[in-house]
């Protein structure tokens, strides 16, 4: 091999190896670029999820464990002070209505004693938890009830949000605030389409002295709602604590698929529970 041909090999090999660093250089220079754009999605989406996510499973369907105990009719098992939050599970249940319909005094029946611990107030929202021992696991309990006035309209998708349940009330002796139920279900709908609904109507202690045919047109209209809500319906009175219990009792064996079999209640002058 001749001097000039072997200069010839080495400037090619030369060029080969520039090509391959230049070709390398581009490489390193795209993997950098794109480290750095993940690593602004990221923490982008670390920003985004400030709340802790809610977490649920299924109840274990054990001999030992009797669906009526602890008695949600009786909530003597409450608890607080777990130093660990491995068995708990965290659900969100909603509540809307029209305003001076009684969904405060119905939450507040249902909250007991636990409602000057945990309590919380906001324009246009109330927000009060529960926890309970139920089935072997800690269920903790977070209730938003969003006001009926206009400017409590805005509060609706943050409330509806992660809801697993959504009460839709109304007052048993004014049949406009059912007629606006539809109204409540609609909004909650655009931001809720899988919790479960509920149809409640308050005040049933008021609701017996009307006349009965009143009464008639009243049952025959809510169960309608119901129908078209594809909702299970519940007449309650918080004064007198009718059905406010085994509304909450029915939603936790609607979740956890216990075999917890709720009566239907058709009887005119009687708390109804129309079941869908």
């Amino acid at each position: 091999m001749t001097h000039q041909e072997a200069t010839g090999k080495i400037t090619q090999v030369g060029r080969r190896i520039v090509r391959l660093d230049v070709r390398w250089s581009v490489l390193l220079q795209k993997i950098s670029i794109f480290r750095e754009l993940f690593r602004v999605i990221w923490d982008r989406l670390l920003s985004c999820s400030t709340r802790k996510p809610v977490r649920y499973r299924r109840l274990s369907r054990r001999k030992s464990f009797p669906v009526e105990e602890p008695d949600v009719e009786n909530p003597g098992t409450t608890c607080t002070g777990y130093e660990t939050d491995s068995d708990l599970v965290t659900l969100k249940i909603s509540l809307l209505g029209d305003c001076q319909i009684g969904k405060t005094s119905f939450m507040t029946k249902y909250i007991g004693d636990e409602q000057e611990n945990g309590s919380l107030e906001m324009a246009g929202l109330n927000l009060m938890d529960k926890t309970l021992s139920f089935g072997g696991a800690r269920i903790a309990l977070n209730i938003w009830d969003v006001g009926g006035d206009r400017k409590s309209n805005d509060q609706v998708p943050i409330a509806c949000k992660d809801a697993v349940a959504i009460l839709f009330m109304f007052d048993l002796t004014s049949r406009c605030t059912l007629h606006n139920v539809l109204g409540w279900y609609m909004q909650a709908r655009k931001w809720n389409k899988t919790a479960i609904p509920i149809l409640i109507g308050t005040k049933f202690d008021d609701f017996v002295r009307l006349p009965p045919d009143l009464q008639w047109t009243i049952v025959s209209q809510a169960r309608a709602y119901a129908k078209v809500m594809k909702a299970t319906l519940f007449f309650s009175s918080a004064t007198h604590n009718i059905n406010v219990n085994k509304i909450f009792k029915f939603i936790m064996a609607r979740l956890f698929n216990l075999p917890w079999s709720l009566q239907p209640n058709l009887n005119l002058g009687e708390p109804i529970i129309d079941l869908y």
